[in-house]
């Protein structure tokens, strides 16, 4: 135990900083956290924040929002996808502009 030359991970010692799921998470949310900024919606989420669960697997918690910032949220992610589909049909790829199209 004390004696013990090799190093031991417990509850005591072990900090979320070993882990690269802990950074992933981190950046992960830096990266949704500035996009929230660019949409306005930076004091619309209170409670994101990175994380990791039990088994130090890394998550965005993005935490309780009201229904108008849902809704708001809903209406980004639909304007960004219909983006992304014209961009593809300009780009002269309309088969696969039709196929993502159709997977509503």
């Amino acid at each position: 135990m004390r004696d013990d030359p090799t190093p031991r991970h417990d509850a005591a010692t072990w900090s979320p900083l070993d882990t690269d799921d802990w950074y992933a998470a981190r950046n992960a949310t830096t990266a949704l956290r500035d996009a929230l900024l660019r949409a306005g919606l930076e004091k619309e989420f209170p409670y994101l924040r990175a994380d990791l669960n039990a088994f130090g697997h890394g998550l965005v918690d993005l935490g309780r929002i009201s229904p108008t910032t849902a809704e708001r949220l809903a209406e980004l992610l639909r304007l960004a996808l219909a983006a992304g589909l014209r961009r593809l049909e300009e780009s002269g790829d309309g088969a696969a502009a039709e196929h993502c199209a159709g997977e509503d």
